[in-house]
């Protein structure tokens, strides 16, 4: 698929469905319902925006059937609902939701996160995708190998348990901070050859940050420092991790760039998470990775913490529209 990869985070639907308050408020909808699991988050904003009760609905793919999963009634015959989904795909989910309700002799707006070009139904209101390709924060583990395997094993979960989100999780790590103690900048200014020599014989820290599957090492060191990085790395018992380092040509050594190159070579390599040393790379990290789980390990604390980020006073990517 050649079109590019648009995230929508949660920050990002919570600003779209409040931009939506007053048309939501005169629509006087009796219910709320959100398609599980994609379409809960949205119902849940969507209540909280209106003060509507919210409800559940759920697609079985295995007999293409819906059912009613909620300790609130169907509401009556006649009534106005808004059913909630993430996206008005190709698919089913939003076609036999909708007939669903149809037959219980409601009256069914609908208001999904997303629709592009490929779209069997035009929302009542969605965010305008066309072009792109739209990822929900629920979808950052589907791009993971673990996920994928576990689907195809299951049939989608049709034919037994699929992995649970947090068991696909993936994480790609930063090399300096993390593994061995970070020579600061001005030490490389001012004797490249000496802070390099000393950087070689570091020892590796004792304490790691709390890590799950470590798929690689992406580093901002550049690739001509490979084989010396790649020694020290074997000398440590580390030599078996892949290793992913800036390639000058394609990024230089800003903070933005470095940061540019970790993030979407994490990105590329289907992980779920990324492990930072420094403060200012996380947060820009952060920032081009919206959906990234990028965690600040600060080694001298021995503290985790997670990150998020966006640009100030930024003009946005997409128009987010009532359709």
């Amino acid at each position: 698929m050649n079109i590019p990869v648009l995230p929508i985070s949660y920050e990002h639907m919570d600003r779209w469905v409040a931009s939506l308050q007053p048309a939501l408020l005169e629509e006087a909808f009796s219910s709320i319902i959100g398609v599980l699991r994609g379409g809960a988050p949205l119902a849940l904003m969507v209540s909280h925006a209106t003060g509507v009760e919210p409800s559940f609905v759920r697609y079985r793919r295995a007999g293409r059937s819906v059912i009613w999963d909620s300790s609130v009634p169907i509401p009556p015959p006649g009534s106005k609902v808004l059913l909630c989904e993430d996206l008005a795909g190709t698919g089913n989910t939003l076609k036999y939701c909708l007939n669903f309700l149809l037959s219980q002799g409601l009256k069914v707006k609908i208001l999904t996160a997303g629709f592009d070009d490929l779209s069997a139904i035009r929302p009542d209101y969605g965010i305008d995708g066309r072009g792109y390709f739209l990822q929900f924060p629920w979808e950052r583990q589907s791009y993971t190998h673990v996920y994928r395997d576990s689907w195809n094993n299951t049939g989608g979960g049709s034919t037994g348990r699929m992995a649970k989100d947090h068991e696909c999780d993936v994480y790609a790590i930063d090399l300096d901070g993390i593994l061995l103690p970070d020579i600061p900048p001005h030490r490389y200014a001012s004797d490249l050859h000496a802070a390099l020599r000393e950087r070689d014989h570091l020892e590796p820290f004792k304490q790691l940050p709390p890590l799950g599957q470590v798929k690689a090492i992406v580093t901002g060191r550049p690739e001509m420092d490979r084989l010396r990085t790649q020694a020290w790395l074997f000398r440590h018992g580390r030599g078996e991790t892949p290793i992913f380092m800036r390639d000058p040509q394609l990024y230089n050594d800003s903070p933005e760039q470095v940061a540019s190159h970790k993030a979407q070579t994490t990105l590329q390599l289907g992980c779920t998470h990324f492990v930072e040393s420094d403060p200012v790379q996380a947060i820009l990290i952060a920032q081009q990775a919206p959906l990234l789980r990028v965690i600040w390990w600060d080694a001298g604390s021995a503290q985790a913490r997670l990150i998020g980020a966006a640009g100030w006073a930024q003009s946005s990517q997409l128009g987010e529209t009532a359709a």
